[in-house]
């Protein structure tokens, strides 16, 4: 995976091979965008040539250029998109200007679900979800194909029963 975060300094552990998410979460990101915006789209396009007013298209013209800008911007977010799995925990990073990272050791999981809606299983991916002790940990791995989310969920649900027992 090439390196989008070559100067992230604490986003880039030593030794971490990150894995990416499935490019079709892009897609599936922008099917979603382009139903959310073209409806609006469309309406106000109407309205415009209904109206015959000139100021009525500025309405149309900024949806489309939210369009190009979404267009342009979700493939990157979805690059910026990985997880790597450690020996005792689990690395999730996200983000292009406001980058996080989430660690989650396997200890601290108390179970590992596997999500995907009518939307996410039509274009081949599923989420996976931690749930954790703590409410505030945002643990959740979005687009990955459906066999890589049940070997994923399998393996730290094993890890996780492994380092709980072990306490």
């Amino acid at each position: 995976m090439t390196d989008l975060h070559s100067d992230a300094g604490p986003f880039e552990p030593d030794g971490v091979v990150w894995h990416p998410v499935s490019p079709r979460l892009a897609t599936a990101r922008l099917a979603t965008a382009a139903i959310v915006l073209g409806v609006p789209l469309l309406g106000t396009a109407v309205t415009a040539v209904l109206t015959g007013a000139t100021w009525v298209w500025a309405f149309p013209a900024a949806l489309a250029l939210i369009g190009v800008w979404t267009a342009v911007l979700v493939p990157r977010q979805v690059r910026a998109i990985g997880y790597a799995e450690r020996a005792d925990d689990l690395l999730i990073r996200k983000g292009i200007v406001f980058r996080s990272m989430v660690v989650v050791p396997y200890g601290r999981m108390q179970y590992v679900d596997v999500q995907a809606g009518p939307l996410a299983r039509a274009f081949g991916i599923a989420q996976v979800q931690l749930h954790t002790a703590s409410p505030g940990t945002d643990a959740a791995i979005d687009g990955l194909p459906p066999e890589e989310a049940s070997r994923l969920r399998d393996g730290l649900a094993s890890r996780g029963e492994a380092r709980l027992a072990g306490l």
